[in-house]
């Protein structure tokens, strides 16, 4: 979800949340999906759906469907934010496979700096995620208000989203849409990864090699091989990661043109420069991460995430206690007035009235059979509020 425009201070179309619906671009085939088993029940039997929740205010709205702040019914005041999915949107667009993956990744993969699904079921219609709520809102959003952020800013978030990236490729997964829009923020100003939907599981390599070839990802991130078309791999991941590094500590992306064409010429062409006021480790990690050649940009040697972390970028920081949270951000976000009045989301989307729309596009039952996504229900067995 949420096409940005000109990124010269213009406002996002469609700000996001935990898990935004849809974004960037790519397709896959129309597939019957099978997922993982696991089950979600109310106490007193029956399935979990809609109306075991309470709907607080919407969050982001996207192609697909819109993000909604909640909290279960009869559980305690935890919040989640609830991800809502329409089927025949999703057919339509040939994103089944990609929400199947999204789907598993979030089961399978439990870590601090990655967004947690907490339940999963479905209607007719519809397909419901529901996530970690994250009362910071998204990257961008800082961004977007403080223009650029300190090199020591930076390092912590950047430290984070190396170990986010770290855990995905250890499960031969790249994440392939890393951009502000996707980097959610809690209220202590640590980061997590969200939006899955691009992710590509099954990939081994750095490269072409072990890879895919699928065209997809957001213009400014993309990197020089998927331009290409050459097939590619993990390395992609840490190419946006210069991209972002770079827009966090400058303000802009390194090669960001309003034409997008233009735009593309420069990722794949034009010299990187440097503000002067990076230091040396920045300009540094910053020209491995946004090498052009795969074979030789940092992270994709066989020391993989571990080069990243050893950068003299990250050399202040033990890794260790990033995991662990152990370090205090330098920035964190205002609280509010409330725990819900969802003040570091965009209005254009907290003042509308938080509803589960009816769907009237009506589809057909060849349609519904190939939506029908069997074991799609879930409940993460630490889940709070149950």
């Amino acid at each position: 979800m949420g096409t940005k425009m000109s990124k010269a201070g213009k406002a996002k179309k469609g700000a996001a949340a935990s898990g935004k619906s849809g974004g960037g671009s790519g397709g896959n085939d129309n597939i019957d999906i099978k997922l993982d088993d696991k089950y979600t029940s109310k106490a007193g039997g029956g399935k979990l759906g809609i109306d075991d929740f309470e709907l607080l205010k919407v969050l982001g709205k996207g192609s697909f469907g819109k993000v909604m702040l909640v909290k279960k019914k009869g559980g305690d005041d935890t919040l989640f934010a609830m991800k809502t999915l329409r089927k025949a949107a999703l057919i339509k667009r040939n994103q089944l496979l990609h929400t199947a993956t999204e789907r598993n990744i979030l089961q399978n993969i439990q870590h601090p700096f990655l967004v947690n699904l907490i339940y999963a079921f479905q209607s007719d219609d519809k397909l419901y995620m529901v996530l970690d709520y994250m009362g910071g809102g998204e990257l961008f959003f800082w961004l977007k208000k403080h223009r650029r952020f300190s090199e020591a800013r930076a390092q912590l978030m950047g430290a984070e989203i190396t170990l986010a990236l770290g855990a995905l490729h250890a499960g031969n997964i790249i994440y392939r849409d890393l951009k502000p829009e996707n980097i959610l923020v809690d209220l202590e100003g640590h980061i997590r990864l969200t939006d899955f939907g691009l992710s590509k599981d099954g990939i081994t390599g750095p490269g072409a090699e072990g890879g895919t070839k699928t065209f997809c990802g957001t213009p400014e991130y993309l990197a020089p091989e998927i331009l290409d078309n050459k097939g590619h791999g993990k390395s992609v991941d840490w190419w946006s990661f210069g991209t972002l590094l770079y827009e966090m500590l400058c303000g802009l992306p390194p090669f960001y043109d309003t034409n997008i064409q233009k735009m593309y010429h420069k990722i794949l062409c034009a010299p990187l420069r440097f503000p002067s006021y990076l230091s040396d480790n920045a300009k540094e990690i910053l020209r491995g991460l946004l090498q052009r050649k795969v074979e030789e940009r940092l992270g994709s040697g066989p020391g993989g995430t571990d080069e990243i972390k050893a950068a003299n970028f990250f050399k202040t920081l033990d890794f260790d206690r990033v995991m662990a949270k152990e370090y205090t951000p330098e920035f964190k976000p205002p609280a509010g007035r409330n725990d819900t009045d969802a003040t570091n989301f965009d209005l254009e989307f907290t003042t509308e009235k938080a509803i589960d729309s009816v769907v009237t596009t009506h589809m057909s039952e060849t349609a519904k059979q190939k939506s029908n996504f069997t074991d799609f229900t879930y409940q993460n067995e630490g889940a709070m509020g149950s």
